[in-house]
């Protein structure tokens, strides 16, 4: 139970991001910079936790190399689809994730595929679909946006098996875990920067600093989820970001990301999905 718990904490807090990362953008901050800003306010936020449950280790090194996956480049990617395709819609791609990290946990990781796992995860997915297949977008919904949401979904799920893989038998904490990988994302997202000359504002790094305080939240609450529960488990429901993502982007955003009928019934069946797996654990 306490996984199915983390993860829903995790789901909320990474919809709030979302949310938090657009309205970044609509104070005119920039993609580039705002990735890593959100990273490194992440890392603050992470750093008590990693230092109450222990000190680093010589086993800590794989997480780094899972770090590059994410948030290195998912992070990235998930930023700019966050600008172009907007908070609610990109939630709801993300959302989409169990599809893929199944499929992985059961061909890589060997974990059983329950029939109630499937059926939750294919509400979440469906929810997912419906959303994406909407005729009428607002008109800062860009298709490319919807695409980079995709790829960054599909590098989230090989980084949350490849976590899960690593959790199995290691004594490294789960907070330690999350700042080394938060650590190793933000030296490649330096790279990236530096490689193509973006500029690095004062003015993003204040906007995205509530992104970052909620992606460390989210972080450390998936992280210890992920330690206590199979992938199986934990990436259905934390795919339940999409509702947050859309209640949340309704809330704060307003008319502009255009929360319709067709929106509210694909987070309706993604809350399903989710309640269906916490039931069945």
């Amino acid at each position: 139970m306490d996984a199915v718990v983390l993860a829903l904490a995790s789901a909320f807090l990474f919809g709030a991001t979302t949310v938090a990362m657009r309205v970044a953008f609509r104070k005119g901050a920039l993609a580039e910079g705002g990735a890593l800003f959100t990273v490194l306010v992440a890392m603050g936020v992470v750093a008590p936790f990693a230092a109450a449950q222990g000190g680093l280790t010589r086993d800590v090194w794989p997480f780094l190399i899972a770090g590059l996956l994410g948030p290195g480049v998912s992070q990235f990617l998930f930023t700019f689809a966050v600008r172009e395709a907007g908070a609610a819609r990109t939630s709801v791609v993300i959302g989409t994730g169990p599809l893929f990290s199944i499929v992985i946990a059961v061909v890589l990781l060997g974990e059983s595929l329950e029939a109630a796992l499937v059926a939750g995860a294919i509400l979440i997915v469906a929810g997912g679909f419906l959303l994406v297949g909407e005729r009428e977008r607002p008109d800062h919904v860009r298709v490319r946006g919807l695409v980079l949401a995709l790829v960054a979904t599909i590098v989230f799920a090989s980084r949350d098996n490849l976590i899960r893989w690593l959790s199995i038998d290691t004594d490294v904490s789960p907070g330690v875990a999350a700042l080394a990988t938060l650590s190793a994302g933000a030296a490649l997202m330096t790279v990236f920067v530096v490689v193509g000359r973006a500029a690095l504002r004062a003015h993003d790094a204040r906007v995205f600093a509530p992104a970052g305080v909620l992606f460390g939240l989210s972080y450390v609450c998936l992280f210890e989820a992920y330690y206590r529960g199979l992938v199986t488990v934990v990436s259905p429901l934390v795919a339940t970001e999409s509702l947050w993502g859309v209640a949340l982007a309704a809330i704060v955003l307003g008319r502009s990301e255009r929360v319709g009928p067709r929106l509210i019934a694909g987070a309706a069946l993604v809350v399903a999905g989710g309640v269906f797996i916490g039931i069945y654990r």
